[in-house]
């Protein structure tokens, strides 16, 4: 690895690590305080950002990995595809955790209960925050290494790149969750509380489909 590489694997390392701080404690105040408000916009908001969680913790054990291993001879063609290997794996999660939070808003349609629209959305608020933050601590983050050389390709971090993504979709789902929870609190449509988080079930598995092709297409050698 050159060493302009291993200096932006270094800083993106560092910035995914801040991420991950301000993720978690966003993503424990959403679960727990969509559950005590009832609401299922929150609630999916927070296990979406369980899943961002999950796979920026996977980022991070990436670098760490590839750092060490960056000169060891125990991989044959080298340490590049770990990252793209954690993305993978994060893709799986993310499908899986997408499915679920599609069946407990099935649920919730079937046996509905009271919102606290003011704390929901207080929370929810306090969410896209966070997630604009991050978006700006990954923006400085070098993630778009690519030409339309195929050669070149390599030079992409895809291990980032796939990390940054998680937190554009988390910061749209909880776009979408607050916007269910104004109009549901002042027009009383609480229907679209629980259509929120369909969509943002389906958002999920779309974005895993999507991220599992592209890995296993690298994982494999797969010509682009």
């Amino acid at each position: 690895m050159s060493e302009h590489k291993t200096e932006i694997s270094t800083n993106n390392e560092k910035k995914t690590l801040l991420v991950i701080i301000f993720t978690i404690i966003t993503m424990i105040a959403e679960i727990i305080y969509g559950y005590a408000t009832n609401s299922m916009a929150l609630t999916a908001d927070g296990y979406h950002m369980a899943t961002h969680a999950l796979a920026l913790t996977l980022t991070y054990v990436a670098y760490i990995l590839t750092r060490h291993f960056s000169n060891s001879d125990l991989f044959q063609n080298g340490t590049e595809k770990i990252g793209t290997l954690t993305a993978y794996t994060s893709s799986l999660f993310l499908g899986f955790t997408g499915f679920w939070i599609i069946f407990e808003v099935i649920e919730r349609l079937i046996n509905p209960q009271s919102i606290k629209f003011d704390e929901a959305i207080l929370v929810a608020i306090i969410g896209l925050i966070v997630n604009t933050l991050c978006i700006f601590i990954m923006e400085g983050g070098e993630h778009k290494h690519h030409t339309h050389d195929e050669k070149e390709d390599t030079d992409e971090d895809y291990n980032f790149k796939s990390a940054y993504y998680h937190i554009l979709a988390d910061a749209l789902t909880s776009v979408l969750a607050i916007s269910a929870l104004v109009i549901g609190k002042y027009f009383n449509i609480t229907y679209l509380d629980s259509l929120t988080g369909i969509f943002g079930g389906i958002l999920i598995i779309n974005w895993a489909k999507g991220l599992l092709i592209n890995t296993i297409k690298i994982l494999v050698d797969v010509r682009q």
